[in-house]
């Protein structure tokens, strides 16, 4: 006989987290998020996992976010802000929504943002439409000098 499980969400005020229960018809199970804030505080021991690529990045961060002074350092969240969505990371988000209203970022602005992220996103894919009607051709005498230069012996495709 299967045990009869229900899921259900609930928002946990003083963690600032919505928290996942499932429950099962003995116990309830109280789920740890997989992306916790806290996490980040461990980022030092990555860091002295490789110590000299640590520090090339953190100046590179640096240089694009301090030193650089072509854009303003709050467009320079609101494209952060965008990249995360795009990558699909959720301290990146976190942090850089905080940073992005700390420097008087509205809401409005990352949802305007983000709609440009997804119209750009979808016109790619769209766009990139043209590399599949290409392929779809190939061969059939419509895309000659595509055909032509094909290479028998190297690697199709590198993902």
């Amino acid at each position: 006989m299967s045990q009869k499980k229900s899921l259900s969400f609930t928002y946990n005020q003083a963690s600032e987290q919505i928290v996942l229960l499932l429950k099962n018809d003995k116990e309830l199970i109280d789920v740890k998020p997989y992306y916790d804030p806290a996490n980040l505080q461990r980022i030092p021991e990555l860091m002295k996992l490789s110590p000299d690529a640590a520090a090339a990045f953190l100046h590179y961060e640096h240089q694009v976010y301090q030193t650089a002074q072509a854009l303003p350092e709050r467009t320079k969240e609101l494209i952060a802000i965008t990249v995360a969505h795009v990558t699909g990371c959720p301290y990146c988000i976190d942090v850089h929504v905080k940073k992005f209203k700390g420097l008087g970022g509205t809401v409005e602005e990352i949802m305007e943002a983000l709609l440009v992220a997804a119209s750009t996103r979808a016109g790619a894919i769209l766009s990139h439409g043209v590399n599949a009607l290409l392929a779809f051709e190939e061969g059939e005498g419509k895309n000659p000098e595509k055909s032509a230069g094909k290479s028998q012996n190297g690697p199709e495709c590198f993902c």
